[in-house]
Order: C-alpha cells, then sequence, then structure tokens
C-alpha cells in the first residue's frame, strides 16, 4: 500500500496552478500539521488493526501492517514551505503510526527559494530518499509570467544544496508550450536540465485550467504556442532526452534505469493508497473518496470517521477493468492480458475485443505477446483512446 500526504500551502500561488493549494502563515501552517499527525493517527489505528473497525463490511481487507506501506509521496502545494522541526514531526508520526518498508520510497515535493542546507538535512534525517523540484523552466522571464517565485539561479543553488546533502534521487519537473515560449528557449532548457544529471524528468505541456488567472487571460491565450510548435517541443523532448539517457515509461515521465518513480507507478498499476491532508483522495479496500476540502472545517476535525469521507463510492468491476486499461496503457509497458484475466476472471479479449483490434488496424496499438501498449503514434492521440477503453 501507497501514502499520499498534502501539504496545501504555497508562497504564491502560480497563475496557471488549479491544485488544493494558497499561501498562509506560520500559524495556520503548524495548526494544519498538528491536524494532519491528528489523521495519520487515528487513519493508523483504524487500517492497522482490524478491531479499530466497527462495520464488519469495511474491514480493512487492504490491511496497511500487512507488507508495510511501499511508498510515501508528500506533494502540494509546496510541502517544503514546512520547517525543519515540522518535517521531522511529521515523518515521526508516520513511522509511530504506520509500518512502512525499510526499502520504502519516500518523495517529498520542493519548490525552488524554498530549500536550504537545514531543511535539505532534515528531510534526509527524516527519511526522504526521493526529491522531487519544480523548475519549469531556465528561463527567468518566463518564470515571472508563471507566477513562481524563483530564478533560474535559486534553482541551481538550491539542486546543489540537494546532492551535498545527499539526495541521489533527484526527479526535475518542466513545463512545455508556455506563453512566449520558442523551441529554442525551451530546447535551451532541456540542454541545461540534463546537464545536471537528475535521476528522472517529468515534462508536461501547459493545459489552462478552468478557474486561474491564465485561463482567464485573453492576452496569455495570443502568446500561446500553436499545436505545430507544442508538437515540435513534444517531439524534442523524447528525442534530448533519449539521447542523454533518459528512457520514457509513461507518457509525460522519463528516468535513467533504475529511478522511475515507484509511488507513481502504483497509481498506474492500481495499488491500494491512503491520501492524507486536505483534499488528498484514497483508494482503499475497494473505494475511492477524498478528505474534506475546507481549511477551516479540516483543522476542527481532521479525522472525519474513516468510512464517512467525502464522495465515497465503491468500485464495481466495471471501474476497475476501466482503470486497469487506461491508467496501464500511460505506461509504456502497456497491459498484460494474463493479468487482466487473473485479477478480472475474463479475458481482455471478450471485453474489449473490438476496441483493441480496431486501433491496432489503425496503428496506434500493438500487441507483443502477453502485453498490449500505445505505438508512438497512440501516444499522440492517447486521450482519445483512452475514452473508448470505458465500457
Amino acid at each position: 500500500m501507497e501514502l499520499y500526504i498534502h501539504i496545501p500551502f504555497c508562497i504564491r500561488k502560480c497563475n496557471y496552478c488549479d491544485f488544493l493549494s494558497f499561501p498562509a502563515g506560520e500559524e495556520t501552517i503548524e495548526k494544519y500539521c498538528q491536524a494532519l499527525c491528528e489523521e495519520i493517527r487515528r487513519t493508523g489505528e483504524a487500517v492497522c488493526g482490524p478491531e479499530s473497525c466497527t462495520h464488519d463490511a469495511h474491514r480493512a481487507t487492504d490491511n496497511a501492517s500487512a507488507d508495510g506501506i511501499s511508498t510515501i509521496f508528500v506533494g502540494g502545494g509546496t510541502p517544503s514551505v514546512l520547517s525543519p522541526m515540522q518535517i521531522r514531526r511529521l515523518f515521526a508520526c508516520l513511522r509511530q503510526n504506520f509500518s512502512i518498508r525499510p526499502d520504502a520510497e519516500i518523495s517529498m515535493e520542493a519548490n525552488p527559494g524554498t530549500l536550504d542546507g537545514e531543511k535539505l538535512s532534515a528531510c534526509r534525517e527524516a527519511g526522504v530518499n526521493r526529491l522531487s523540484i519544480g523548475l519549469q523552466s531556465a528561463d527567468d522571464g518566463l518564470l515571472r509570467t508563471l507566477g513562481r517565485i524563483h530564478t533560474w539561479e535559486q534553482f541551481q543553488e538550491n539542486y546543489a544544496a540537494a546532492r551535498r546533502a545527499g539526495f541521489t534521487n533527484i526527479n526535475i519537473d518542466l513545463m512545455s508550450a508556455l506563453p512566449g515560449q520558442s523551441l529554442d528557449n525551451y530546447v535551451d532548457t532541456l540542454e541545461k536540465v540534463t546537464a545536471l544529471e537528475p535521476e528522472h524528468i517529468s515534462s508536461y505541456s501547459l493545459i489552462l485550467e478552468e478557474g486561474t488567472p491564465f485561463f482567464a487571460s485573453e492576452e496569455i491565450r495570443r502568446q500561446l504556442p500553436d499545436e505545430g510548435l507544442d508538437r515540435e517541443m513534444y517531439e524534442k523532448t523524447k528525442a534530448i532526452l533519449h539521447e542523454r539517457g533518459y528512457e520514457r515509461y509513461e507518457i509525460s515521465n522519463y528516468a535513467k534505469e533504475g529511478f522511475a518513480c515507484r509511488h507513481n507507478l502504483g497509481y498506474w498499476d492500481g495499488v491500494p493508497y491512503l491520501g492524507l491532508g486536505l483534499g488528498a483522495s484514497s483508494y482503499y479496500n475497494g473505494a475511492r473518496f477524498a478528505n474534506e476540502t475546507s481549511t477551516e472545517k479540516y483543522l476542527k476535525e481532521p479525522f472525519v470517521s474513516f468510512w464517512e469521507r467525502q464522495d465515497y463510492f465503491v468500485t464495481t468491476k466495471k471501474d476497475r477493468m476501466e482503470d486497469y486499461m487506461i491508467f496501464g496503457l500511460r505506461k509504456m509497458a502497456g497491459v498484460s492480458l494474463s493479468r487482466f484475466e487473473k485479477e478480472f476472471g475474463v479475458s481482455m479479449e471478450e471485453v474489449y475485443s473490438e476496441v483493441i483490434r480496431r486501433y491496432v488496424n489503425l496503428h496506434l496499438l500493438e500487441t507483443d505477446g502477453d502485453i498490449v501498449r500505445l505505438t508512438d503514434a497512440g501516444i499522440d492521440v492517447s486521450n482519445r483512446i483512452f475514452e473508448d477503453f470505458l465500457l
């Protein structure tokens, strides 16, 4: 099982961001940390001991103590706004209330401008062994347009500090198709970042999300690269990262050998996970549910009865088959026919023969023994293909 921990705070909300995140003062952040630790304690009691589950239908069959927690991902927001003391306390609480495997991947998101040597040392001492740093671009002008609080120079300083602190597994987040961005500008970012040799790179094309300043701005829309330029940036990402030794293992994620993000692979493989913190989502015991999204309510009652979260629904066999195909096809490794039959008691051919045959004939899907995967051309139109796997 996996854990996701949400830290909703940031120094300043970026112009493109629609995540549950916002600036807050030190007092609110401290109250939140206390509430989060209370939720961690109460949730640990509920899932690690079946005697704490009073409703027989909802007993903890995905028992967290059976095999231990395989991955932890602390995301946000900007988790690196927490103080060293708060970071230590958070991870101490997690270890006291969950059985965490000795080889667990423990990731934490961070943004440049919020890191220093003391904080990085606290992360390492707490057991964080994977750092994910949000750069987005190496161009200071574009960073200002995005509303980022840092410069390329500050990122370099923070990256070097992370290496000095002992981090040997670092991801860097990048964005393409930004307002006013040229192909040369994006290639320059790719070359500068790969020269640093991080273990993992995630690269996403900008999407205008409703409710963000970018979405509401006609000027920003006029500055966006056209579809052809967006496509060129996408092709350059694949080519340059492949040339520099990064294997593409998911539509937007590239890693050196042995450094694919285990936590995200768990999502795509259907591994159960618990989301703790404001608005965090979970997939546990065959059900999906989410936490409270009101900060005021969460601080008052961080642990709503474990089986009474928001948007609670038990997934059906149909839901799980759809998830298996749609999430699994995001991976370059594709999906397994034998695993599908083992999990659902029916062959993939019986359920999806028509759609698979259609896209194989269009050279958008390919089969290879036990595997079905997207082709390069299929990846380009993956969202359209995924729609046809909804039963």
